[in-house]
């Protein structure tokens, strides 16, 4: 059972990195917002300071907002943190949902409606470019160097990005799915591509005695992605290391082979300890 857990947006990633591997996590992740409601470090930098300060944690984009960026810095960017950190990427893709709005494309002169069909355009090209082949781009015959290792990759997004993971052998990155949802998607996702595809779920958290109110207003947050409060109620951890290892284990028994968790209350650091605890109750 592979667990992680986002980083904090701000403050110490390094810090609170080294502590997620001493308590027996797998990975770490951080999402990629340009402009963002809360203040929220570049996401590439962010695990660059974590592979620094750690040896065997996965370097988690959940998910990369590709297509804000030219493909080939992206490429550099994939490609430096594999050599820098021993090949521990795992790259989450998304393409940038509506309830973030469109700002940060108009800022950086991107037109909102063709995100789409440029991630997956971008796609096409990075490995090549992750390896230092020969790669057009804009219809520039272009080599980057040194090349490096292309990590997994993971599409973000609920069930309408199935397709691509099907058509393209890509791992699945869903978030805020209750186990029910997941095993659902799961079970289409494994008939249309005739393999179970890897699958890495995000689920928001609030482990130990947090304030009925913090659970609310996560529970409303949540309701902004267009799910009901039972929904939202459904897809989260909660409770004590025990009751949360019983969820893990729901989400596991759905086909999830790694979960992520999003803590939104509390101190980061017992989070994490708490979601190590919980992972061990799954396990038993």
């Amino acid at each position: 059972m592979n667990v992680g857990i986002t980083l904090p947006a701000i403050g110490s990633p390094g810090a609170f990195a080294k502590h997620v591997e001493e308590v027996g996590l797998e990975s770490v992740w951080t999402g990629d917002h340009l402009i963002s409601v809360a203040p929220k470090l570049d996401s590439t930098l962010l695990l660059a300071q974590a592979a620094a300060t750690t040896s065997r944690l996965r370097l988690g984009f959940g998910v990369l907002i590709l297509a804000l960026r030219p493909v080939a810095w992206a490429a550099k960017q994939i490609t430096t943190l594999q050599l820098l950190s021993g090949d521990r990427v795992l790259l989450g893709v998304g393409t940038g949902g509506v309830v973030h709005g469109d700002a940060a494309w108009r800022a950086v002169g991107m037109p909102f409606a063709e995100r789409g069909p440029r991630t997956y355009a971008a796609l096409a090209a990075l490995p090549d470019l992750v390896a230092g082949r020969s790669t057009q781009v804009d219809g520039e015959q272009i080599t980057l160097a040194p090349g490096g290792t292309m990590p997994p990759v993971l599409i973000g997004g609920g069930l309408p990005a199935m397709r691509r993971v099907v058509h393209h052998g890509y791992g699945w990155y869903p978030a805020f799915l209750p186990p029910a949802t997941l095993a659902d998607g799961v079970r289409e996702l494994t008939e249309r591509a005739g393999r179970k595809p890897a699958v890495t779920a995000q689920v928001a958290m609030a482990l130990g005695d947090l304030p009925t109110e913090q659970v609310d207003a996560q529970v409303r947050m949540l309701t902004g992605y267009g799910m009901t409060e039972e929904y939202a109620r459904q897809s989260m951890l909660t409770g004590g290391p025990e009751q949360a290892g019983e969820q893990l284990a729901a989400l596991f028994a759905a086909g999830a082979d790694r979960v992520v968790g999003l803590p939104f209350g509390g101190d980061n650091l017992q989070q994490a300890e708490l979601l190590a605890e919980a992972t061990e109750h799954a396990r038993s």
